[in-house]
């Protein structure tokens, strides 16, 4: 296994809290909160209150006459034969995980890497989801593979049940292609395994009661050995229940052979302790910043990411020690890599002998490559198309070659390959077809001047033939939360649908993501959460200012954080949008902590426990500020039934306040997907049309 795996199923999202002179407030609100039944999740009633919803709703957007239109558009885009197939490395082999429509929840599939450069590359299957659930009447969701080394091709395949967070494990051996008799297999849990070694697993997950913190997450990490049934495996370590998140064991290896098991235990979302394990001398306390990880190792030198500023390093860059400092547990950090003020790192992946960073230059995409010296590291730069998004495909410990992506908002994806021991520019591979005729559409980059006086960067896409006249329908999203930057994308079906119809497009980089760093990031968490909100009204206000769109024109959506943002500014800037689409959010911050896993984000959002964060979480809550007689855009809310990381019971919650209030709203919930929607295709092609349904009979008008 390559450097540093984290199986924290679900760490996408964060919540803030506030509260003393407001707590009594608070708790009568809890108290006398009239639909808290609708928390009940897979509660008979609460599931009979869904149904009536969508009986509501869909016919409203399923029977406009181009929803068929939109629903195959976006299908075929997301089921095309050929796309482009990402490649993992693994075993001398190229692997990937696949969907079309003959295959909708997936094959898991391996090529060699003479064939995968060929235009038409042979494909073995390896595991068949979509047979595997009708074999045992389960709908089997991919999540991911975490594999032991190339001499012993074991690995350990993550499924979920109905895409939720929590996940089984099985062994699979790539030797024979399928799974392990009587191997290792580990029931339905939110956890995490890393290999020790081909006989042992080192496993954070619900080993009974107790074992799990108030977010749901594991803090105890055993030892289990091949054969022995769990009830025998032996602790090694355990956290808190009082973590926010959870306590995982990890492993670091390099092509030299160099090995670390590293424990981390999140006492916070963004940070926590890291300890160096053996099994002989146990678990060692590491010195070092809290929001410090691992990110992989190269020649026994350890490479770190860091939020927080280390030594004489600030937050935000790239170090690394000899592993003997680890194994010791005090480092002393060397430089790497230091961003500027307009930079950020995305990416931080190893090769055999190299290290390879991504990182954002004014929200525009970059790669060097590190390579050791005597006294630390040569760095060379890749050469690179501009104004693109730049992603690591996939790397390998046992090779130097490296898979990137290159993407915009109106250039289809470039896949390309290169030998990081001898960098030029990379080898252009693969295209993806042009998904829609972006002819005559321009891309921009401008900023808005936000409340504080920041500038605030935005990119908007203009079809062919926009008139700057306010008249343009316009849609505008944003995340603005858990360091998370948001960077330009091939728009795909959303150009299709949208674009060729003569609707512009805007991405907004406000605070709270990861644009410029940890300080982007750092400017937004907790009771500094509204400068976010502002920003993205600040955007909107001067799209209007340069009348590229106006409120009559301009929708907007967002998930899950990005969900938030959407309550946010329905309930405070109701007059800055037409149409407001609010996809699997967080709404209800005064009880956010009590609903799925929001308990592990405290360090984003703030605690109900504090008085200072809960007075501010009351005051932005989506939930507690809908006021009646306020003339609120109609929204769309969307969630799923398997979400088990925010949960249905915000969206749910909100809507019914909505209604008793006699607001129009439409509300859809699916019954599978997860948090993020994608059981199978079908699934995602569905809720991409009925949300593009909706800002069409908003933004266009009825269907002609």
């Amino acid at each position: 296994m390559r450097g540093w795996r984290w199986m924290l199923a679900g760490s996408m999202l964060a919540t803030q809290v506030a509260g003393a002179p407001a707590m009594a407030q608070m708790s009568t609100m809890t108290e006398n909160d009239p639909y808290i039944w609708l928390e009940d999740k897979d509660g008979a009633k609460a599931l009979s209150w869904v149904e009536a919803e969508n009986a509501k709703t869909l016919p409203r957007l399923q029977n406009d006459p181009r929803y068929q239109t939109f629903y195959q558009e976006a299908l075929a885009i997301a089921s095309a034969k050929d796309r482009i197939p990402m490649p993992g490395q693994m075993y001398g082999r190229i692997v990937n995980f696949w969907r079309d429509t003959d295959h909708p929840q997936g094959l898991w599939r391996w090529t060699t890497e003479a064939d995968y450069a060929t235009a038409n590359p042979r494909w073995t299957t390896l595991l068949d989801l979509d047979a595997l659930s009708k074999a045992e009447g389960k709908k089997w969701v991919w999540k991911g593979v975490t594999c032991l080394s190339p001499e012993e091709r074991l690995c350990l395949v993550a499924l979920s049940e109905g895409g939720e967070d929590a996940i089984e494990y099985r062994e699979f051996d790539m030797a024979t292609g399928g799974f392990v008799p009587d191997g290792f297999r580990l029931s339905t849990s939110k956890q995490g395994a890393a290999w020790l070694d081909k006989d042992t697993l080192l496993v954070s997950r619900d080993w009974g009661q107790g074992t799990l913190t108030k977010s749901s997450y594991p803090f105890v990490v055993k030892m289990v050995r091949r054969g022995q049934p769990l009830s025998q495996a032996t602790e090694i370590y355990r956290g808190e229940p009082s973590d926010e998140l959870g306590t995982y064991a990890g492993v670091l290896t390099d092509a030299q052979g160099h090995r670390a098991v590293v424990i981390e235990r999140r006492r916070t979302f963004f940070g926590g302790d890291k300890l160096f394990w053996t099994p002989q001398g146990g678990a060692k306390a590491i010195a070092m910043p809290a929001r410090a990880f691992p990110a992989g190792m190269v020649d026994g030198r350890v490479i770190f990411q860091t939020s927080d500023a280390w030594g004489s390093f600030p937050a935000g860059s790239v170090v690394w020690a000899p592993l003997s400092e680890l194994e010791a547990g005090k480092i002393t950090p060397r430089a790497l890599f230091t961003p500027t003020d307009r930079q950020a790192v995305e990416g931080v992946s190893t090769t055999k002998d190299r290290v390879v960073i991504t990182y954002i230059d004014n929200v525009r995409g970059r790669a060097s490559v590190f390579a050791p010296t005597a006294t630390g590291w040569a760095s060379s730069a890749v050469q690179m198309p501009d104004n693109m998004t730049v992603d690591v495909a996939s790397t390998s410990d046992r090779s130097d070659i490296v898979y990137l992506s290159t993407s915009g908002f109106t250039t289809p994806t470039i896949l390309s390959r290169f030998d990081a021991a001898k960098p030029s520019a990379p080898q252009v591979l693969k295209t993806l077809p042009a998904r829609f005729d972006a002819t005559g559409a321009t891309v921009h980059q401008y900023e808005a001047v936000s409340t504080d006086g920041t500038k605030i960067p935005y990119f908007v896409v203009l079809p062919k033939g926009a008139k700057l006249d306010g008249t343009t329908p316009t849609l505008m999203t944003a995340y603005g939360g858990f360091e998370i930057a948001r960077l330009p994308y091939y728009l795909g079906s959303t150009g299709k649908i949208w674009t060729e119809r003569g609707g512009a497009f805007v991405l907004a980089n406000i605070r709270g993501g990861g644009e410029f760093g940890p300080k982007w990031h750092d400017a937004g968490r907790k009771t500094k959460r509204q400068i976010i909100y502002d920003d993205f009204a600040s955007v909107a206000k001067d799209l209007f200012a340069r009348h590229i769109s106006s409120p009559q024109k301009l929708g907007i959506y967002g998930g899950s954080n990005g969900g938030l943002l959407m309550g946010v500014e329905l309930t405070q800037h109701p007059e800055l949008w037409k149409a407001v689409t609010i996809q699997v959010p967080l709404l209800d911050m005064v009880r956010y902590q009590k609903i799925a896993a929001g308990d592990s984000w405290k360090d984003e959002y703030g605690s109900i426990d504090v008085p200072e964060e809960a007075a501010f979480l009351r005051k932005i809550s989506p939930y507690a500020n809908i006021r009646k007689g306020v003339a609120y855009p109609e929204p769309y809310i969307w969630t799923t039934t398997k979400d088990d990381r925010v949960g249905p019971q915000h969206a749910r919650k909100f809507a019914a306040r909505l209604g008793e209030y006699g607001i129009p709203y439409l509300f859809y919930e699916d019954m599978a997907g997860g948090h993020s929607g994608d059981a199978d295709i079908a699934q995602g092609a569905r809720l991409n049309a009925q949300q593009m349904v909706y800002f069409a009979q908003k933004l266009m008008g009825p269907a002609k």
